[in-house]
């Protein structure tokens, strides 16, 4: 199995290893929003000194960019193996797969039609930076020429010429190929082969989650920067934006969860609430951490009580840690319309929908990496060569309350679909989820 227990998008754990409890300033994103605030209050009090400190953010960002490559391909490729034989797991197998690729497919595009609708980072003013000016010069010249490419060149370029190419020249649709065809490749040895190549990859993999906790150890720093210049360059309009932003992701996170889950549930005659209250303990744990490794094994023992068979909670939730993301999902294609609008690049329905396509491939790689959300929201950003990476950073300032939303969201959507699966597949016990329902239900 993969380290799924390594997995989550919990920014403020990264680099903390042990269980000894530790001081709440010595806590990452504790000092993301010191850095923040600081950042806010340089800024506003000194708007020329602050404009200056871009610098710090566009390193975090640079060291950010060189681990995105490698591990998007590691966890790739350590999550095809870590699912085992699929023929031998039969339909409960690919009945989840299909569920995940279908929920996760909605969640990023209500995402993408919630952010248009609700507008978020129009209020801006629209940021402007040397950086951002060219970088928003090139993506108009290679929107003009986007339109004049063949649908078959596009397709030509998604496939990389060399294995190492890819890397270097941080190509992720090309990286994500090789990933995908390197981790079938495996699962085509025989088992005595596979094993220290697996091992070898889940090695490497422990190495650059060591070296990301490193580079998220200068995060507050960078906030600094990036939150100093905003501010600076900008004004209070960014404040406002980026409050609103947080907001109006809570109320898409709530709204998902009511309407798109509860609809799931209704349809397949589960309770909603009452699977809600069933893990409450898990979700509350959530909401303190916001971390979903926290509370895996916890719903591994769990589920099985609530009705599920354990060989589909063992193979349905974890597997969903990897491909089950949606409050990822929509966390990604908000952010992308806020990028889109605070720097005034516009994006066609054309060019979103493939974004959506992109993000339909990055998201898988969110589990495993450390602040995985953030890591690979920034991969996507990199993927679609006309959004500015200038405000990632800015972002990074929200994202420990932006992944508090989104990590309950993506423990939920694992546990409904892990029960729903489970019903589809004939291995769920209605009369345990009764007993329970009696036992949960309020008097």
């Amino acid at each position: 199995m993969a380290p799924l227990a390594t997995t989550g998008s919990n920014i403020s754990q990264v680099g903390g290893t042990g269980t000894r409890k530790k001081s709440i300033w010595s806590g990452l994103g504790f000092q993301v929003v010191v850095g923040m605030v600081l950042g806010i209050v340089v800024g506003l009090v000194w708007p020329e000194f602050g404009a200056s400190l871009m610098i710090f953010g566009d390193i975090f960002l640079r060291l950010i960019k060189t681990a995105v490559a490698p591990l998007v391909f590691l966890t790739i490729v350590v999550g095809i193996v870590s699912a085992g034989d699929f023929k031998r797991v039969g339909k409960v197998g690919l009945l989840a797969l299909v569920y995940f690729e279908i929920v996760s497919t909605v969640a990023l595009a209500i995402g993408l039609v919630f952010g248009n609708l609700s507008g978020v980072g129009r209020n801006l003013g629209h940021i402007t930076a040397p950086a951002a000016a060219a970088r928003g010069a090139a993506a108009a010249a290679k929107a003009a020429e986007s339109s004049h490419t063949t649908l078959d060149r596009f397709v030509l370029n998604i496939f990389p010429d060399n294995f190492i190419g890819a890397f270097v020249h941080g190509e992720l649709l090309q990286v994500l190929v090789v990933a995908l065809i390197f981790g079938f490749g495996l699962m085509m040895l025989t088992p005595e082969k596979r094993l220290p190549i697996e091992n070898g990859l889940n090695t490497i993999s422990t190495a650059f989650f060591g070296f990301i906790h490193v580079i998220m150890r200068l995060a507050p720093i960078g906030t600094f920067g990036a939150v100093a210049y905003a501010v600076g360059a900008n004004g209070t309009a960014v404040l406002i934006s980026l409050a609103y932003f947080v907001l109006t992701f809570y109320a898409l996170i709530i709204l998902f969860i009511v309407v798109v889950f509860g609809a799931i549930c209704a349809l397949f005659r589960i309770n909603l609430f009452h699977l809600l209250h069933f893990i409450r303990d898990e979700i509350i744990i959530m909401l303190g951490t916001a971390s979903s490794e926290s509370v895996l094994p916890r719903l591994l023992e769990k589920l099985p009580a609530y009705g599920a068979s354990k060989q589909t909670v063992g193979l349905v939730l974890p597997t969903g840690y990897a491909f089950n993301l949606d409050g990822t999902s929509l966390f990604m294609s908000m952010g992308v319309i806020f990028l889109s609008n605070a720097y005034d690049v516009p994006l066609s329905w054309e060019q979103q929908l493939g974004i959506l396509v992109i993000m339909l491939l990055t998201s898988k790689g969110a589990a495993t990496v450390s602040g995985g959300s953030f890591v690979v929201f920034a991969a996507t950003v990199t993927a679609t060569g006309v959004l500015p990476v200038d405000g990632l950073a800015l972002l990074f300032g929200v994202y420990r309350f932006l992944s508090i939303a989104l990590s309950t969201c993506n423990v939920i959507g694992n546990t409904v679909a892990t029960v729903v699966v489970a019903k589809l597949t004939g291995e769920f016990d209605e009369t345990a989820r009764q007993r329970i329902d009696g036992v949960e239900r309020p008097a």
